[in-house]
């Protein structure tokens, strides 16, 4: 049997190390337990999810995940919209209502990035972090950390950030990022 995790996710191939990084206790505990963990960027969110399906067929002895943005609050029914088999419902995780959320969980990484160009009160708001509209998290963002030469740039920015980002804050403020670690943890140990 091959132990392997292969997550497909959202993004630019300069993300993975950040979401190693992240994910930083999931390939720790597989790598105790002898699995082979592989972050695979999909680029845009139709070629992840086509790529991801492709894999479950190519790779049926691996554990195929599939890390997207919601792009929009978690109605409980975010699975039933991607028309996939009920079977792949704990392979599948979101992030809500984006990855940049996550960024909104973590003031500090924001300052450690930027020093003392973030204007906190700006980030202030919904405290529920994966109520926060798409749109409203980058405004959030940019207005936060604007100086005179620079914002915000989510292809700047984005890689660093997420190596910066504490998980178990992200985890406490938003409860879509605590079921991936909570489900890939427990099939981790299971197995």
């Amino acid at each position: 049997m091959v132990k392997e995790i292969r997550i497909h996710f959202e993004g630019h191939p300069a993300l993975k190390e950040g979401f190693r990084q992240f994910f930083g206790e999931v390939v720790s505990l597989a790598r105790e337990r002898r699995w082979h963990v592989q972050f695979i960027a999909g680029h845009g969110r139709g070629n992840t999810i086509r790529d991801y399906c492709d894999a479950c067929e190519s790779h049926r002895l691996s554990w195929n995940v599939l890390l997207i943005d919601s792009e929009g609050p978690d109605d409980g029914k975010l699975f039933q919209k991607l028309g996939l088999p009920a079977a792949k419902k704990d392979s599948v995780f979101w992030m809500v209502q984006l990855m940049e959320s996550w960024f909104l969980a973590d003031i500090q990484a924001l300052k450690q990035h930027y020093g003392a160009n973030v204007m906190k009160a700006r980030l202030r708001g919904n405290p529920k972090i994966e109520e926060i509209p798409k749109a409203d998290v980058i405004k959030r963002l940019r207005a936060a950390v604007r100086t005179p030469k620079r914002s915000y740039d989510k292809v700047e920015d984005t890689p660093q950030l997420l190596r910066l980002l504490n998980p178990a804050i992200v985890r406490t403020a938003c409860p879509n990022c605590e079921r991936i670690f909570r489900i890939m943890t427990k099939r981790i140990h299971s197995r």
